[in-house]
């Protein structure tokens, strides 16, 4: 029988998310969304005491707001089950089948913790795509999806979800389709300080879709390739018949897993031992595999890489045996960062995570590694084998897709989505230190008759050069943001005084009134600002806005080119 695949082989054991038993359930949701993991640790005095995950969410009453600032251990689950590293993936499987749970704490044989083992990572791990390759997507539909009406609130949506022990709800949205909502989606929301919204207004759309008659492994490549958890499954008429998820593809997959993986492996073995022929054949599929395939001895010396290791970096085979791995090295990386690969090697045999490197031009690349090291039948380290693919190109797209969704294509500043994260954490920061907070809501004056007379183009210009001259004016830490078309909106956080937020103000309005050089034309556009503060005049995001939007008109009415606050009684006040 071949060697089992150990759990410690396919956990996530980068950075183990963990807070204490007093962080507010808001915050350890924000630690959770920020990293997109679907757990965190309660640890105390260096001990785990429990743990919270996407599931448990589902359980906070979004109506009532002083749930966020409960503390986590009110929620938590407890005591953390755990799994030993060594464990057989297809056991563990079974084990998740019997307790119910989706994560297992991973540990040694001392009880130190390794990391953590989700539904998620047996469902990537490469096991499993035979078996997913030949069961279709409806053997794998639990039941019908729940789908619930727009206009139903999200308490009500995460009491359904929870009831129902269900990932995600299919929502109508009437006219404008269907969306879902996902455990990691409440989560988010929890993060955000939601509060009881209607399901329509927070949905995610599209509903991303696939056919019922396609095989499981589709299912499962649409959900990484688009960072997703959960996909809609249609009939042959394009009615949406049910929700599928990691979990479902597990479900009845565990003992064939275990089985399956042990015949492969048993079959690998027997057919090393007694052929040649599968030997050779082994090699050309070293030779002939599109990751780059590098040994080492024991010592870190190069012995052998693949045609492809070539192929991304440049080095040939000639110019690097008996050289170490340290020719790539990118210098971008520090001791520590060493020091950890080699103690997770030294510790699990085992290391896996992306790395910067260099190729033979000088270009850095980025690149995503694992570590193994390769032992006699004794258990002694020979070799370490490390095979590794370029995913430079990966992590730009994700850049640029984080661009797009959170900056303004034209100016490069935060767009409302991002504006509202912002707004949502200074008005938590600006409550706990009893500090003074403003918006201020910002409009050119007249740049209708600017994109009127000289063309768009030079509407497009006249914002970029408004962007920088705002952006001259403010702190480091302050947020400039644009709504669309001429609006803008200036986040001040952290002000001692009144005074300050005059300031700004009017040197907002003095910067904005030097005239502007466009194609050769020399521009005169002032700027009209509207000022709302926390807490006077709101305690939320929208009531702030709205305040400043309304102060903005006030001071267009007055004149324009001049400030107004929301309150004027305030000024009196100061």
């Amino acid at each position: 029988m071949g060697r089992p695949l150990p759990i410690s082989r396919i956990m996530h054991s980068g950075f183990l998310l963990h807070c204490s038993p007093d962080t507010p359930i808001a915050d350890a949701a924000a630690q959770m969304a920020e990293r997109s993991v679907s757990s965190i640790l309660i640890t105390e005095n260096g001990q785990v005491t429990g743990i919270w995950t996407e599931r448990d969410a589902l359980t906070i009453d979004f109506s009532e707001p002083a749930s966020f600032e409960r503390p986590i251990s009110s929620v938590m689950s407890s005591p953390v089950l755990t799994l030993p590293g060594d464990m057989d993936a297809g056991e563990a499987a079974l084990r998740f089948r019997d307790t119910g749970k989706r994560h297992f704490l991973i540990v040694d044989e001392s009880g130190s913790h390794l990391g953590i083992l989700s539904q998620t990572d047996l469902a990537l791990n490469q096991g499993l795509e035979p078996y997913l390759r030949l069961r279709e997507v409806s053997t794998a539909i639990p039941h019908p999806p729940l789908v619930v009406d727009g206009q139903v609130a999200l308490a009500e949506v995460a009491a359904i979800m929870h009831r129902h022990q269900a990932g995600a709800v299919v929502v109508d949205c009437h006219d404008e389709g269907l969306g879902i909502l996902t455990e990691r989606d409440i989560v988010r929301l929890i993060a955000c300080n939601t509060g009881n919204a209607l399901a329509a207004d927070l949905a995610i759309r599209p509903l991303l879709t696939v056919s019922e008659s396609e095989p499981l492994i589709r299912a499962r490549d649409l959900l990484i390739n688009h960072r997703i958890r959960h996909l809609a499954v249609t009939n042959s008429r394009g009615e949406v018949t049910g929700l599928i998820g990691y979990n479902d593809m597990l479900a009845g997959a565990e003992q064939m897993y275990l089985d399956d993986l042990r015949e492969a492996l048993e079959q690998r073995d027997q057919a090393l031992a007694k052929s040649r022929q599968t030997l050779q054949l082994a090699e050309r599929v070293i030779e002939s595999s599109f990751e780059g395939i590098m040994v080492t001895d024991r010592d870190i010396n190069i012995e052998f890489v693949n045609p492809a290791f070539t192929l991304l970096t440049g080095y040939s085979q000639d110019e690097v045996v008996g050289k170490t791995p340290q020719i790539l090295s990118s210098g971008r990386h520090d001791d520590d960062f060493y020091q950890r690969m080699w103690n997770s090697l030294v510790t699990h045999g085992y290391w896996r995570g992306e790395i910067w490197n260099r190729r033979k031009t000088g270009e850095l690349y980025l690149e995503l590694l694992t570590i193994t090291a390769i032992t006699d039948e004794e258990g002694n380290t020979t070799h370490y084998a490390g095979l590794f693919t370029d995913i430079t190109q990966n992590r730009k797209n994700e850049e640029q897709i984080r661009q797009l969704a959170y900056y303004d294509a034209l100016t490069g500043i935060p767009n409302r989505r991002l504006l509202e994260d912002r707004l949502e954490h200074a008005i938590r920061h600006a409550h706990r230190r009893s500090s003074l907070l403003a918006v201020m809501f910002m409009d050119l004056d007249h740049f209708k008759g600017v994109n009127d007379r000289l063309g768009h183009a030079a509407g497009d210009e006249l914002l970029l050069q408004f962007t920088s001259r705002v952006q001259s004016c403010l702190r480091e830490d302050d947020t400039l943001a644009r709504l669309g078309g001429d609006e803008f909106i200036v986040l001040l956080s952290d002000l001692e005084h009144l005074d300050d937020v005059y300031r700004v103000a009017e040197r907002l309005i003095a910067r904005n009134h030097e005239p502007y050089h466009i194609n050769g034309e020399s521009l005169n556009v002032g700027s009209s600002i509207g000022i709302s503060l926390y807490p006077r005049d709101g305690i939320t995001a929208s009531e702030l806005l709205q305040g400043a939007d309304i102060a903005m008109y006030r001071a267009k009415q007055d004149g324009r080119n001049l400030f107004r606050l929301f309150n004027p009684a305030v000024a009196e006040d100061a």
